[in-house]
Parts: structure tokens; C-alpha cells; sequence
């Protein structure tokens, strides 16, 4: 078995952000975070705490949530990354993002990318979540303002709301 090292010069990684595929030039210690932000533009996802425990960065790579800060970007050639930049399809906003609106589901705004795409990610695994599931599975997204009550009422909304576009 042959091991290929890369580095420390920045190498060519081809990644797919929002279903469109993008060739970057990265050192392979950058973060995904930082090519996200840096690099592409993307400025939803948040760099909060920097250790993967306040989840303000949080995107969903091939379906499920991850910490972009704790992420390298040359781990994610191959995969599908969704930001929150990417919910909006023509114009509307994904219901979970309307719901967060309608429900006063965020206060500073800070941590509101991460929630939501937890929240997304939670009702594409769990269509009809309990309060219970909601609390558990966003667990992971820490909001410093404690809106805590208004974002559990906008995933249910959102489900409620995805649940009726379906039926």
C-alpha cells in the first residue's frame, strides 16, 4: 500500500456546495468552514466556538449534520454539502426557514444557520418529530440568546408544514 501525503502547499480539491460543483486550491489543514467562508462566499455558517460544540457551523454533508470548524475541506471531495445558503429554492424559503421566521425562532441571529440546518436535517430522518426528539436532536446547537422555546415550536411547525405540502 502506497500512502499519498498532501501538503503543506495549498492542493486542488473539488467540492460540491449546494449542487454545484467547485474546484478550490486549499492547504490541507483549512477547515471547511473557512473555504466556505473564505474561499466561496458562503457566510451562513458561522465560526462560534471553533471546537464543534456550539454548532453555529453546522452543515449537512451527504444527509447528515457536521461541524464545518472541525471538518477538513480535503475530507469532503465526493460529497454532497449543503449550506444554509442552499435551502432557498426559486426565490421561497425552505419551510423550516419560514418557520424560523414565523415562529421568532432565533433572537441575535447568530446560531440561526446552524439551528436550521439541524432542523432540516432532523425532519428529512424524522418527518414527524415529538417535542422530545426535537430537544434531543438539536441538542448539539447551542443559542446564547435561549430562544430555545421558539426554534423546538418552529421545527414542529416545519413539520407540520412539510407534512401538509406532502398530503
Amino acid at each position: 500500500m502506497t500512502i499519498q501525503f498532501l501538503g503543506p502547499e495549498a492542493v486542488p480539491v473539488t467540492l460540491t456546495v449546494n449542487e454545484k460543483t467547485v474546484q478550490v486550491y486549499v492547504e490541507p489543514q483549512r477547515t471547511l468552514l473557512s473555504v466556505l467562508r473564505e474561499d466561496l462566499g458562503l457566510t451562513g455558517a458561522k465560526l462560534g466556538c471553533g471546537r464543534g460544540q456550539c454548532g453555529a457551523c453546522t452543515v449537512i454533508i451527504d444527509g447528515e449534520t457536521a461541524y464545518a470548524c472541525m471538518t477538513l475541506a480535503i475530507a469532503c471531495e465526493g460529497y454532497d454539502i449543503r449550506t444554509v445558503e442552499g435551502l432557498t429554492q426559486d426565490g421561497n424559503l425552505h419551510p423550516v426557514q419560514q418557520a424560523f421566521l414565523d415562529h421568532d425562532g432565533y433572537q441575535c441571529g447568530f446560531c440561526t444557520s446552524g439551528q436550521v440546518m439541524s432542523a432540516v436535517a432532523l425532519l428529512a430522518h424524522h418527518p414527524h418529530p415529538t417535542i422530545d426528539d426535537v430537544r434531543l436532536e438539536m441538542g448539539g446547537n447551542i443559542c446564547r440568546c435561549g430562544a430555545y422555546p421558539n426554534i423546538a415550536a418552529a421545527v414542529l411547525a416545519a413539520a407540520d408544514a412539510m407534512d401538509q405540502k406532502e398530503g
